[in-house]
């Protein structure tokens, strides 16, 4: 007589197996790196066909608009750039005067960095980590580390690169972190991200700190990843508790990270003219300008 409930492998048996193949895929990590890289350029079709219909839809809206849509968007944009070009002729000749204090002081002039226009093609899924892939990848000159922006402020960096497509770690994420300074005072800081899309957070700030809500804290240019000056967030709190060592403040990101479509990737110029070696965060249709 066959027994009704066989017996399978002993759970101790199953342990070992589980921690003998833990160990295993820990030493092979760093080999296995080409074999994923491999496996993500192999799937970037698939993520391009999976982005067919969003842009059908898109083509279809624009084809069904009226023409008094066209018009109102026209006027709206006729409107945006005039702003935009007086903003210009004001920046132009604060530029001129900054070069020429700059040639006085002999500090070095900043040149423009090489950019590069982007989509975002997949969001995040995962609710604990924040990225987006975009569709530009290694075939593009995209690089692990390279800085990304949008048309409000920093968005983030490469962390992952294939032949077609890029990943892009945000600034919410809980692992990513960003040396920034304020533009009141040019305290300098490091803005870790929170793993909310609209709140970052300033560690290990001294209550004597000169911070106050409503200060913009921009890229300090330190550790030579992002260029410097490039906008970041915006103080919302700041509480200076008396029951604690560091004061804790808070902060909301320019970015609009909730609805990000195209960003901007940079390619920063450096000294040796040629971008950093991207290192692991601690917890885990280009335009010349």
């Amino acid at each position: 007589m066959k027994p009704i409930f066989v017996r399978g492998i002993s759970i101790q048996l199953r342990l070992t197996l589980a921690i003998v193949l833990s160990v295993a895929l820990m030493l092979a990590n760093d080999r296995l790196e080409p074999v994923r890289q491999s496996l993500s350029s192999f799937l970037s079709p698939l993520q391009y066909l999976a982005n067919v219909p969003g842009l059908l839809l898109d083509w279809s809206a624009e084809s069904l608009a009226t023409r008094n849509m066209l018009e109102k968007q026209n006027k709206e944009l006729m409107r945006q750039q005039l702003l935009m070009s007086e903003r210009l002729q004001r920046f132009e000749q604060l530029r001129q005067e900054n070069d020429r204090l700059r040639a006085l002081l002999g500090s070095p002039v900043h040149m423009d960095a090489r950019k590069m226009v982007a989509e975002v093609m997949e969001v995040a899924s995962d609710p604990y980590r924040h990225y987006v892939v975009l569709n530009k990848g290694s075939d593009s000159g995209v690089f692990v580390g390279q800085p990304v922006v949008d048309a409000f402020g920093v968005v983030g960096q490469v962390t992952q690169v294939s032949k077609l497509t890029s990943r892009v770690l945000l600034v919410s994420d809980a692992s990513h972190g960003l040396p920034v300074r304020v533009t009141r005072n040019d305290v300098r800081l490091v803005a870790n991200g929170t793993g909310v899309l609209d709140e970052i957070e300033l560690k290990h700030v001294a209550k004597s700190t000169d911070i106050k809500a409503g200060d913009l804290l921009v890229t300090s240019g330190l550790g030579q990843r992002f260029p410097e000056g490039y906008p970041v967030a915006r103080v919302t709190q700041v509480i200076k508790d008396d029951g604690q060592t560091y004061a804790s403040v808070l902060a909301r990101p320019l970015a609009a990270l909730d609805r990000i479509r195209y960003v901007l990737l940079i390619w920063p110029e450096l000294e040796t003219g040629t971008p950093t070696e991207f290192v692991e965060p601690d917890k885990d249709a280009e335009v010349k300008s």
